[in-house]
């Protein structure tokens, strides 16, 4: 049955409107970006279906377009428009974070993060630069590496904060095996790099872990 057959108030779009976004699963919400379904499914059926072959919401969004396009129903032009609608996701919470008060909120900057990399298949260290009055200056991807270990260097990260004249920076990587839990070398590279940054008088607020829906904060933990 299409959806357009359904009483209005099961509809995904009209209950988006009605309910707001939160309201949705997120098969619902998928079915609302896709718009429609495919010969003998309707639009919640395939977005349940591409759920379910991806396992979860971070394994589409880090699908290839060969695996995207692979389902029947999807292609080249979904997959192009899904990366753009992640895109501007990221960029809104990027403008929200150039203001003090977003980030000074810790679950702000946690979504900011889980929705830059949580999705990588690949480890990724990003450092977010924050000037005087708590501001976003920029986010950066400064190393990437394996499934399993990117390589840092400390000399890297204080010339960045040098050229931003960053105040603060926050540290994040991802960890694609999906467990949060810090490493001992995770434990010993935030160390060395809390003492390397103080010898130019930058703080390090915190540093994040993002393991798909969940985030370690060294701050949190007394780490720091």
């Amino acid at each position: 049955m299409s959806i357009s057959d359904w009483p209005e108030h099961q509809r995904p779009r009209e209950r988006l409107i009605l309910h707001g976004a939160a309201a949705l699963s997120d098969a619902e919400l998928l079915a609302v970006f896709l718009r429609i379904g495919v010969a003998g499914k309707s639009a919640v059926d395939l977005a349940r279906e591409m759920v379910s072959h991806f396992g979860s919401l971070n394994g589409l969004f880090a699908a290839t377009v060969g695996q995207f396009s692979a389902l029947r129903g999807l292609g080249p032009a979904k997959f192009a428009q899904l990366q753009a609608v992640m895109e501007l996701a990221r960029r809104a919470m990027a403008e929200q974070l150039k203001t003090g008060a977003a980030m000074s909120s810790p679950q702000v900057v946690r979504q900011y993060l889980q929705l830059a990399l949580a999705h990588k298949k690949y480890e990724s260290f990003t450092v977010l630069f924050v000037d005087v009055a708590n501001r976003l200056i920029a986010s950066e991807e400064m190393f990437r590496g394996t499934l399993t270990h990117a390589s840092v260097y400390p000399r890297e990260i204080v010339k960045a904060a040098l050229l931003h004249n960053a105040a603060a920076i926050l540290l994040a990587h991802n960890h694609p095996s999906g467990i949060a839990e810090p490493s001992q070398s995770d434990r010993a590279l935030t160390q060395t790099l809390k003492n390397a940054l103080a010898m130019i008088d930058v703080k390090v607020t915190d540093h994040l872990i993002v393991a798909g829906n969940q985030v370690y904060s060294f701050a949190e933990h007394g780490m720091l």
